[in-house]
This record gives structure tokens, sequence and C-alpha cells, in this order.
């Protein structure tokens, strides 16, 4: 897909007639990235009406050795142009199935507390095609409940690792824990055998090594039923062990 249709199709996915202003947030961004300290994460104020980043931290250089004014500049286009050429069509399927399931299955007053996952691999300034995780919250809405503007958190991991590209969609419950309510892979899937959305929660968790009980408090669900779940995991995945899985996932945690 080239350039252009990537910019049509992607101005598609996101169109809105309001251009909201987060001058004040934005502001408080910038300071904030101030005393964060280098790693290997960095963070971006997207805004997909105008195709261009209000905000990039200090840490985009350091994480992919390129310059943060010319990303600045130069915005979106710019940006998809270093993403791998084979994955730019699943992450464009990707995008548009979590808009179209947010607009249909998401109350419009809940969706301030969504959150967006997906993947890509992206070129750095090495030429090295690197897997970057992002994981974007909307800041700003249109006049009829579409995100258009987010806080979006990028990680950097080894090219070494095979990464199968994913979309998730979570929301906050009532104890502030994120539950997922849409998962989806664009190529092969290592978790397949038909895992439900509270089965992914519960392999979340427990690779953040909490316990039954830990688990069954942040998901306000017993104890017995997330040991149930287990049971089933194991069952579906054709594992012996939940140490297996755990040492299975943790190499693959974005397709959580």
């Amino acid at each position: 897909m080239d350039f252009n249709n990537v910019m049509d199709f992607y101005k598609s996915i996101f169109k809105s007639y309001d251009k909201p202003s987060l001058e004040t947030h934005i502001k408080k961004i910038i300071e904030l990235d101030n005393y964060l300290p280098y790693s290997s994460t960095f963070f971006c104020v997207t805004n997909t009406q105008s195709l261009s980043f209000e905000f990039v931290s200090k840490n985009f250089n350091s994480c992919l050795g390129l310059n943060s004014d010319e990303l600045m500049e130069k915005g979106m286009r710019y940006f998809w142009g270093r993403i791998h050429p084979e994955d730019i069509d699943n992450w464009l399927k990707a995008l548009n199935e979590l808009m179209e399931f947010t607009i249909g299955n998401i109350e419009e007053k809940k969706r301030q507390n969504a959150n967006y996952t997906w993947n890509y691999r992206f070129k750095n300034a090495n030429d090295v095609y690197v897997n970057i995780v992002q994981n974007t919250t909307p800041l700003a809405f249109d006049s009829k409940g579409k995100p258009i503007i987010g806080l979006a958190h990028y990680t950097v991991l080894d090219p070494g690792l095979k990464l199968e590209i994913s979309a998730s969609a979570k929301l906050l419950n009532n104890n502030k824990e994120y539950e997922t309510v849409y998962f989806n892979t664009y190529s092969q899937k290592l978790l397949n055998g038909g895992i439900s959305n509270r089965e992914r929660d519960v392999i979340r968790l427990l690779i953040q090594d909490l316990s039954s009980k830990e688990i069954s408090k942040k998901l306000n669900i017993s104890s017995h039923t997330v040991d149930t779940h287990r049971r089933n995991i194991l069952k579906k995945l054709n594992i012996s062990s939940t140490g297996e899985l755990i040492g299975i996932l943790k190499m693959n945690q974005n397709i959580i």
C-alpha cells in the first residue's frame, strides 16, 4: 500500500469535523517529561485530525536515534514511512477494527476509560527494524464520541523477537483494573483455542506473578473462578503447568 492510500485510509478511520485544543494538558505532559529518566520507552501526544504530533518526549531520540524535531515537523506521514512495509496493511486493519469496535460496543461515557494496544516493526536510525508496542489512551473526543487525540506510549523491543501483530482494547473496571474487551491478531495466533477475554485478563495478571487470590481482587471474581480459568487455559493451550504458560508468554507479552 502506497503512502497516499495509507493517508486516505487513516483519515477515513479517524474522520471528524472537530479540532480540539489541549494546550494546558500538553503543557503538563511537557513539564513531566523533564523529570522522566531515559529508558527504552517514549511517548507522544497524537492528533489524528491534523495527522501531527502535538508533543514528542525526549526518549524518542535515545530509543530510536531519530530526531524528534523532524518527527514534529513532518508528522505522521514520516512516522508511517518507517513502519515495516509488510506490517502496514495489518496495522491499518487493526486500527480500523479497534475504531469500529469502540463506536459500536463501548458506551460514549465509558470511552474515556478505554486503552488500546497494537504493535508493528519500525526502522530506527541504523536502518534496523525494531519491534514497537504502542499503547494509547484517548485524551479528547469529537462531537460523536470518536477518540481523536491520544497519549501514546511506545515500548521498543529487540528486533530479534518474533512478535505477532495484534490489537486489543481494555476498559477500567470498578477496581481500576483494565479488563480486555477486544482482542485480535493479524497473523498466526499464539493464543488460539478459543481463549476468552476474561481468560486473557487472568493470563496477563499471572505474568505479573499475582496469586489467584490477588487476581480475584483485581478482577472482582472469586478465587475459585480464577482457578477454574487457569485450568481451562492450560487445557485449551495443551500446556501442562502455569509455569510453562508464563515462560512462553513473557516472551510475547504484547499479545495479551
